[in-house]
């Protein structure tokens, strides 16, 4: 039961046995159904005919009896006696009466004749069970009733249909006869024994060509899962599961897999080559900090105090830029606060009394950019693309806050040379300098427009860079605007 396998042919097994059971009871059914409703039939005309030759005031001696054999006659009167047997019947249930011999008037040699049977001559015409008039056969529907009859020694099933006629001389007869029901019987008992000797055998090749199709089906789901098991094994995340050609859901299977495992595999080269990186950035300010101290402990009026404290101070930038990313890369979600874009630009830039070219801010007064965020996030967004601008501008730096469609934009401007058009996706890219100009001491470490692009990702906007008419670089931070 631990297979897929074994438990889609068992389910389809029950399913199909459960469904062939239900239309064999129904079958057999309709079947029995049709065969009573024949038998009935049967019954029915052989009790109007005797009925008929009754009404015609006809001698029991001479009623004529077609089949006496398949169709046993039992004739009673008003009292429930029985006054008529057909030839050979010698016992009978389900009638009215279960005795076949006849009353002593009418016992054999001595049979009389219907109109000698009087009555007081009043017939009873009313009511909805009214007595047939004189000489006449009931018009109701007959009676119905299962029972046996023992006709020459053998006895058998039959179907009774009960008709009334009346006599010229008033006399109200029922007559009962019968039809066989061992066609009824030997019809159902077969089509029984057929659907039960099917039965297994329709089942059996159900369960075997479920089993068939579904192992076909799931054989390429066997290929993915070696596959994958070689994969983990060998921790090559370059290999690939095979694609089948067909269009169904397994190949559908296959490819997310493949596309999971190419998004793995470029997450794990990226996490690789990160670490490489920073160990790489880290060991040079390490190294300088430690040469300074060394030299410091043998030579105290050496120390170059101001360089071990930038290198300290990078230190610091670089590791808090590296924790901001661990943050990033493990999906810390941004802050759901509503904060004024135009407010977090002003403060930015009026914290920065160091830069080396004075930033203008162009807000309009009178309107309010909100975004939903984490301000410290947005605040280094907006820090680290002034950096950018300040290590790049020759003379001036202006930052826009501005709508812009269902969102706020925020643009970075400078004079400098601006981004190469082959170069402004790379630049977002961590740890990448474009060229030897932007020293280690300079340039950074190359991780504020990586850390830029990654926060405006997270907060559902984009940032962009672009070249403007007069010449250097435009970054271009858009953010949804909040509702």
């Amino acid at each position: 039961m631990r297979s897929v396998r074994a438990r889609a042919a068992i389910g389809a097994t029950l399913v199909v046995a459960v469904a062939l059971v239900a239309a064999g009871l129904a079958v057999l059914s309709v079947l029995r159904t049709n065969l009573i409703d024949q038998a009935d039939l049967q019954a029915e005309v052989a009790a109007r005919e005797v009925a008929g030759q009754l009404a015609l005031d006809t001698a029991y001696a001479d009623l004529d009896l077609d089949d006496e054999e398949d169709h046993p006659v039992q004739v009673t009167d008003e009292e429930g006696r029985v006054v008529f047997v057909s030839k050979g019947l010698r016992a009978i249930s389900g009638t009215a009466s279960t005795g076949v011999s006849p009353v002593p008037s009418a016992s054999a040699g001595a049979t009389p004749s219907p109109g000698d049977d009087d009555d007081d001559g009043d017939d009873d015409d009313g009511g909805d069970n009214a007595r047939p008039a004189r000489g006449e056969v009931s018009s109701d529907d007959p009676d119905f009733s299962d029972g046996t009859a023992t006709v020459d020694g053998k006895q058998a099933d039959y179907r009774f249909a009960a008709v009334e006629a009346t006599t010229p001389a008033g006399l109200t007869l029922t007559v009962h006869a019968g039809a066989p029901l061992a066609a009824e019987q030997e019809a159902v008992n077969t089509v029984r024994g057929a659907m039960l000797t099917g039965l297994p055998l329709l089942l059996a090749v159900v369960a075997g060509v479920t089993w068939l199709v579904t192992r076909r089906a799931l054989r390429p789901v066997e290929g993915i899962r070696r596959e994958m098991a070689a994969i983990t094994a060998s921790e090559d995340l370059a290999r690939r599961v095979p694609e089948p050609g067909s269009r169904d859901e397994i190949a559908a299977l296959a490819r997310t897999t493949n596309e999971t495992l190419t998004a793995l595999e470029a997450s794990v080269e990226r996490q690789r080559r990160f670490v490489a990186d920073a160990s790489h950035e880290l060991r040079s300010p390490i190294a300088s900090l430690r040469t300074q101290l060394e030299v410091a402990e043998a030579h105290p009026e050496l120390l170059d105090l101001p360089g071990a404290v930038a290198d300290t101070v990078r230190l610091q930038v670089l590791a808090a830029d590296l924790l901001l990313l661990a943050r990033l890369d493990a999906g810390e979600k941004p802050g759901a606060a509503r904060l004024e874009v135009g407010a977090l630009v002003r403060e930015e830039v009026s914290q920065r009394t160091g830069d080396r070219i004075p930033v203008t801010v162009e807000v309009a007064e009178d309107a309010a950019y909100e975004v939903n965020g984490s301000r410290g996030q947005l605040v280094r967004v907006i820090g680290n693309l002034l950096d950018n601008a300040q290590r790049h501008a020759a003379h001036r730096i202006t930052v826009q806050v501005a709508a812009d469609g269902s969102g706020v934009r925020v643009e970075v401007r400078d004079d400098g040379e601006g981004v190469p058009e082959d170069e402004r996706e790379r630049i977002f890219e961590r740890f990448v300098r474009l060229d030897d100009a932007r020293s280690r001491d300079d340039g950074g470490a190359g991780l504020g427009l990586a850390i830029a692009r990654d926060v405006a990702t997270r907060h559902g906007g984009t940032l962009t860079v672009h070249r403007v008419a007069e010449g250097g670089a435009a970054f271009r931070l858009w953010l949804p605007r909040a509702e």
